[in-house]
């Protein structure tokens, strides 16, 4: 019999253009003053740029003791395939933009990488309950692991927390980032796409400073070894 092969996903809309329809919803929920402080916080973190000493192509990830979506211990060498991996950092599933992206990539990023038998793995701060909640919610069939106390963010450079303004908004629409983070704070990763090697080499590394924007599958997709 003929071989055959994972269809193509359907075209969607990028992350940008969703983000942007988002956005539009969004602010108008929210009010001009609580959209004063996020685009505030933005334009701050872009002014800023990348931290230096980020992760970046040609480093090598430290090893890291991580904890499965139900509690369970692991580790960053056990997720990584023997075909390398798409290693997404994201901040949690109280973040839109978190569940947005996520979201896209099972649909768009997944099924491409199940080709390459190339695996892809979702890491935050997050406690195993939230991260169970980001894969129910959003329908994710790849691996989601928390990195408790951000160990390994830190050792990577891309460790960020909201600021003061931020974090008093984020109350005023009824949450705190540290309910849901396993170590009680309100540290978090900056939005980060790794390509990786089996061995845990970087071969892309892509870090988002502005949380708002995120690496496009495309992007990936080219970034991935021949």
């Amino acid at each position: 019999m003929p071989e055959t092969s994972t269809p193509a996903p359907t075209p969607a809309p990028s992350i940008a253009a969703q983000v942007d329809e988002f956005n539009t919803g969004f602010t108008a929920q929210i009010g001009p003053r609580l959209t004063a402080v996020f685009d505030e916080e933005q334009s701050d973190l872009n002014a800023a740029g990348v931290p230096e000493g980020a992760v970046k192509a040609g480093d090598s990830l430290p090893e890291a003791a991580l904890v499965d979506a139900s509690g369970a211990s692991s580790s960053l060498g056990e997720a990584i395939g023997p075909n390398g991996a798409v290693i997404v950092f994201y901040r949690g599933s109280w973040c839109p933009y978190c569940n947005l992206t996520l979201k896209h990539y099972q649909e768009q990023l997944l099924p491409v990488l199940r080709e390459r038998g190339v695996d892809l793995i979702a890491i935050s701060p997050q406690t195993p309950e939230a991260s169970e909640l980001a894969v129910v919610n959003g329908g994710l069939e790849f691996t989601v692991l928390t990195d408790p106390g951000n160990v390994l963010v830190r050792r990577l450079g891309i460790l960020t927390e909201p600021v003061a303004a931020a974090r008093a908004a984020h109350t005023d629409l009824g949450f705190d980032v540290a309910d849901s983070n396993a170590d009680h704070t309100g540290d978090i990763p900056f939005p980060t796409v790794l390509v990786v090697t089996a061995d845990g080499l970087v071969t892309f590394a892509d870090v988002h400073v502005d949380y708002t924007t995120r690496t496009e599958v495309d992007t990936i997709v080219a970034a991935l070894p021949a």
